[in-house]
């Protein structure tokens, strides 16, 4: 019988918690069973297996960061909304170091909650983009640009891989500042196909 109070949304919060302090790739379901004072055999009874403890993990912390960009762009346009976004980006891979990684996960088409989630962190990036004139396949290019930045930048300062004597603050604004740059001189997908099809 399942401990009393025990339900899939307690089983993935904890998870979260304990991926934070413990680091992701430590995150196990013997680790979470012991954490919640349950039997192995008891966690299936919330979660299937330890892939689906990841989508779930991955539904609740791609939420939560969806939220934190949306709500520091409010108000915001152009490179203050694009700073404000990428802020939140970083402050929430720094604080939730173990579940951040799984917001890189693709959402499962058969979880409502999980597409939901994806599609506001995106949508999160799409309003941004807009601010720049960029809009449909510019903007899929312009975001897809803009996450490999972010997350190029946050899993290698996470790894400890910045080891020259420059601030990394300063560098990071700086990354930012390009991206600015960029967006506002964005060329522009019918121009590069145009150009592609000249002799």
């Amino acid at each position: 019988m399942p401990r009393v109070g025990l339900n899939q949304q307690t089983v993935v919060r904890e998870a979260a918690r304990l991926a934070d302090e413990v680091g992701y790739q430590q995150l196990t379901l013997a680790a979470l069973a012991s954490r919640l004072g349950v039997a192995l055999p008891s966690l299936y009874k919330h979660v299937r297996g330890a892939d689906a403890l990841d989508q779930k993990l991955s539904a609740l912390a791609t939420g939560e960061l969806a939220t934190e960009m949306t709500t520091a762009a409010v108000g915001r346009a152009g490179g203050d909304a694009l700073r404000a976004i990428a802020d939140a980006y970083r402050g929430y891979a720094h604080r939730h170091p173990g579940r951040y990684p799984v917001t890189q996960r693709v959402p499962d088409p058969a979880d409502p909650e999980h597409v939901e989630a994806g599609e506001r962190a995106v949508g999160a990036i799409f309003a941004v983009l807009r601010g720049y004139g960029l809009t449909d396949d510019d903007a899929v290019d312009a975001t897809r640009a803009l996450r490999s930045a972010l997350h190029g930048f946050v899993s290698l300062e996470a790894a400890g891989g910045f080891g020259l004597p420059r601030d990394v603050d300063r560098s990071y604004h700086q990354l930012i500042a390009g991206l600015d740059v960029t967006f506002r001189s964005w060329p522009r997908v019918r121009g590069i196909v145009d150009q592609a099809d000249q002799p």
